[in-house]
């Protein structure tokens, strides 16, 4: 046998040798998962809807864990800043990411998207669908959703709305909402549910479109206007609220879901330590409670499983898209 032969044969026993051994690593190293704090990104401004759900499941999912789940708020670019850093984080189990329904239309508003929703994430599972309100800000003249149609009808001209971001779920159900009204109202956006809602409070703007996990509390304290819900059942946390369907818009229906995915790739021990966590979180009776106090529930065990996910997400892009190119809204 020549040397050249000799050394090209120790050189590939040598390659699979050291493939063997990281095999063995990665496969260890997962088994122990986790040994560390996880990162749970949200591509949101604390203090919005998604931030409340994101930390009521890390709570709960750090118990079972036995590892801290830190949140962490990355926002802007309707949350294709966050799920960016998601997408290029190790595949190690060690950052996960809660968002919503607009990880659904991203593709369709942003032209130079740097990931793709669906092949470049592992999905873990959804996590409750939030229904929307209608609400205005404590000043506004109108009392009730007829009112605020006619009010809105007949200032569309002066009249502000505004929103978590383009391609939001408040963005994005405010668009409908005035598409199905038959007007056209200056926008206004910012980085996060929570920031809007700080200015709304304060009458920066008249209206907005916003989860119930955001807008229950500020309704019951008198500090803005409910006005109605955008699901085709009354909620309960919000009982006084009549639905659009039964009043000013039949056939309307628009809520907001959540759902946590990871990088593309992780480890399958990890994959099904954070599912099983994630379903005891749903369980969690302390969960359960603080979400119906804010309108809204935990999906049906079925739904939290990755494949679901996967299916949900990918006729999520669809409908969205199509809504999208109808109005010709871009975020780039």
């Amino acid at each position: 046998m020549s040397s050249s032969s000799s050394f090209r044969r120790a050189l590939l026993s040598g390659a699979l040798a050291f493939a063997a051994a990281s095999s063995f690593a990665v496969s260890a190293h997962a088994q122990g998962y986790p040994n560390k704090p996880i990162t749970l990104v949200v591509p949101a401004a604390a203090g919005g809807p998604t931030d409340t759900v994101a930390r009521l499941i890390a709570e709960s999912m750090s118990k079972t864990l036995g590892q801290t789940v830190v949140v962490d708020n990355t926002g802007g670019a309707g949350g294709t800043i966050g799920m960016a850093r998601v997408a290029r984080a190790a595949p190690d189990g060690y950052t996960i990411a809660v968002w919503h329904i607009a990880h659904s239309t991203a593709p369709s508003l942003y032209d130079d998207l740097k990931y793709n929703v669906v092949n470049d994430f592992d999905s873990i599972g959804r996590i409750t669908d939030v229904p929307m309100t209608i609400v205005g800000k404590a000043a506004l003249p109108p009392n009730n959703i007829a009112e605020f149609v006619a009010w809105l009808r007949a200032n569309a001209a002066k009249a502000t709305y505004g929103h978590a971001g383009i391609g939001s779920a408040s963005h994005l159900c405010g668009l409908m909402f005035l598409k199905e009204v038959g007007v056209k109202v200056e926008g206004v956006g910012y980085r996060g549910t929570g920031p809007a809602m700080i200015d709304l409070l304060a009458g920066q703007f008249d209206f907005m479109c916003d989860q119930t996990t955001g807008t229950t509390g500020p309704i019951k304290d008198g500090k803005i206007k409910g006005y109605a819900v955008t699901t085709k059942f009354k909620v309960s946390s919000v009982p006084d609220l009549p639905t659009l369907d039964s009043t000013v818009l039949p056939g309307f229906e628009v809520s907001a879901w959540h759902a946590m995915w990871a990088p593309k790739g992780i480890p399958k021990a990890a994959t099904d330590k954070l599912v099983a966590a994630l379903q005891i979180a749903l369980k969690d009776p302390k969960v359960i409670e603080r979400f119906a106090s804010l309108g809204t529930v935990p999906v049906d065990p079925s739904l939290t499983q990755p494949a679901a996910l996967k299916s949900h997400l990918e006729a999520e892009v669809k409908r969205w898209g199509e809504v999208i190119k109808a109005a010709g809204v871009k975020g780039n």
